[in-house]
């Protein structure tokens, strides 16, 4: 397929413009609202002054939509006090317009390594609200993740990924509880090789995710593919079951897992591609 514009490299405020209907973009909580970390230049850090998360609403497809896309590019798309909250209150808020029957199509850009080290318990405590409304809301309308690159989406937030209605992917993308550094911190080289790129996105890559169920669509780095990929999602409407919901399937075969062993790709295809994951 050619490529005619990529996603990868928008920025979080073009990636929410592209994916909404065209002229019908309007962000909340701008740059220019200055509502930005009040703890990062305690320590040295340049804030920014929308906290690297861009909330937007606006129309996809003909209906209502609202967007939440994280900056990787800002302290590695890492979710503190203010960027949190922010994406929090755009979930609360839809699933009031939701409660009240109007409920709104919702995208969830994650480019994120997890929580700001620097806010810790604040960054938590705004995650957990995150997992929360994502868990009400799926429930009226669906509610797509969606992970493109080159950040990936990693810790408490690879939790809000798998909370989604669906999850939408590139092969560039990666997902994962811990990233490969910290893997390979706590368990040694051996296990797992930081700078080995190619057995990493073997591991954790969007293409791996996908072939064993843990994404729902795989599209190629082109933002009218990723559209196309996530309107599908749509127009399946919220599913019957989620992925947390599918305790059955997962538990005997992560039981029976010997982890004593190194892990390749073959052995999770073979682990989790096995019976029916719906």
């Amino acid at each position: 397929m050619l490529i005619k514009k990529s996603f990868i490299e928008l920025r979080a405020r073009e990636r929410a413009k592209a994916l909404l209907d065209s002229g019908s973009f309007r962000e909340l909580l701008g740059p220019f609202d200055f509502i930005e970390s009040p703890w990062l230049e305690k320590q040295n850090i340049v804030p920014q002054a929308d906290d690297g998360m861009v909330i937007a609403k606006g129309t996809f497809g003909g209906k209502a939509c609202c967007v939440a896309a994280i900056e990787g590019a800002f302290q590695g798309g890492s979710m503190g006090e203010v960027s949190g909250a922010k994406m929090a209150a755009m979930l609360e808020l839809a699933l009031e317009d939701a409660e009240a029957g109007n409920p709104p199509l919702v995208i969830l850009c994650l480019e994120t390594g997890g929580v700001r080290l620097q806010e810790a318990n604040l960054g938590l405590a705004a995650i957990a609200d995150i997992h929360s409304a994502i868990a009400k809301l799926r429930r009226h309308t669906p509610v797509v993740g969606l992970i493109t690159g080159t950040v990936g989406c990693f810790g408490g937030m690879s939790i809000a990924a798998g909370l989604c209605s669906y999850l939408v992917v590139t092969k560039e993308a990666r997902l994962g509880l811990n990233g490969p550094q910290v893997i390979e911190q706590e368990a040694g080289i051996t296990e797992y090789d930081s700078k080995d790129k190619p057995f990493i996105w073997s591991m954790t890559g969007g293409e791996i995710r996908y072939e064993t169920g843990f994404a729902d669509e795989l599209a190629v780095d082109d933002v009218d593919a990723v559209r196309t990929a996530i309107a599908k999602c749509f127009a399946q409407g919220s599913p019957e079951s989620f992925r947390t919901d599918r305790v059955g399937f997962y538990l005997p075969r992560l039981a029976g897992f010997d982890a004593s062993q190194q892990v390749f790709p073959e052995i999770t295809k073979a682990l989790f591609s096995q019976g029916d994951r719906k």
